[in-house]
């Protein structure tokens, strides 16, 4: 797997800049291609269908490199025959080089992000130790919320990171003006699209969960969970507006460091108190009061840290 991450890598750097740009469909198709033949794949190299080799474990592996690579080559010549900015046309290649006031930007803005979610897996490494010393059923029950729970962030991640991009195009025409308007948007978005997304979890939860588990005591602990937590969804969705217009005008210590302190402060200790007081359900109320608090946070540094800064376009 770790041959494939360059792959990987070059695919979700592609399908970035293309939003960046403002072509969001080509991304939807390109992961949609993606994981449209892993899922073949998949199946496919288990199987030994179509004089395929049978690979056993490594099938999910090889599929998912196969299928990425094929979307990436996929999305390179669509970009092409449409004349796309970011085609790899001839004059386009002979102008690559580094620069290094990008480079600066680049890193600068993407290392604390990348500090934190090394923040956010070693804490969910330390949550599920605590969920797996409730047995199997939870660690099932866990799987399961977590699967449910992904497609519920989908909007709130979506939403995130469109307001960014729009955010960004504010500031670099020079029309900070509308970062108003794009933030209201943006949260008012968020209520109504990632709000029908928990509204349809909560009422489709025992059909969906059915899907990944059969004990009938493992799906009510998972229906359960979800309950507890499948709303604060909504929360993170508002505070993910909040942080990707922030970060959009270079504003990253602030933020990344207030969910750091929100992960490493609130979450994990909580979690810990809780899961002593209450049992497993305590892990879930932690990420519900986790996501909550982070909101707070970070609206506070929105209003009173962050607006009373000059925005200007990113220097490199």
């Amino acid at each position: 797997m770790l041959l494939g991450m360059p792959v990987i890598f070059l695919l979700w750097l592609t399908t970035s800049m293309s939003r960046g740009t403002g072509d969001a469909v080509t991304p939807l198709w390109t992961l949609a291609l993606a994981t449209g033949l892993a899922l073949v794949f998949t199946p496919a190299l288990i199987r030994g269908w179509w004089g395929l080799p049978q690979l056993g474990v490594a099938s999910a592996a090889v599929s998912t490199l196969l299928a990425f690579t094929l979307a990436l080559v996929w999305s390179m010549l669509h970009w092409r025959r449409i004349g796309h900015p970011l085609a790899l046309y001839e004059a386009l290649l002979r102008n690559v080089r580094l620069d290094r006031g990008i480079a600066r930007s680049i890193l600068r803005i993407g290392v604390p992000s990348s500090l934190q979610m090394l923040t956010m897996a070693t804490a969910e490494i330390v949550l599920l130790g605590m969920v797996n010393r409730h047995g199997s059923h939870a660690t099932a029950a866990y799987g399961a919320v977590n699967q449910v729970m992904s497609w519920i962030q989908l909007p709130a991640m979506s939403l995130g990171i469109t307001t960014s991009i729009l955010a960004s195009h504010a500031i670099g025409a020079g029309k900070t003006e509308r970062l108003g308007r794009i933030v209201r948007t943006g949260l008012s978005l968020n209520l109504a699209v990632t709000g029908s997304f928990v509204a349809g979890a909560y009422a489709l939860a025992p059909t969906v969960i059915g899907l990944f588990l059969k004990d009938d005591a493992v799906i009510a602990l998972a229906l359960q969970l979800l309950h507890i937590v499948g709303w604060s969804v909504v929360v993170l969705g508002l505070t993910n507006v909040l942080v990707g217009v922030m970060r959009a005008s270079g504003t990253v210590l602030g933020p990344t460091g207030l969910g750091m302190f929100a992960i490493l402060c609130i979450e994990l200790p909580v979690a810990t108190w809780l899961n002593f007081r209450i049992g497993m359900s305590g892990i879930w109320w932690a990420y519900a009061v986790t996501f909550v608090a982070m909101l707070g946070l970070q609206s506070l540094f929105y209003r009173w840290v962050w607006s009373r800064r000059e925005v200007r376009r990113l220097s490199t």
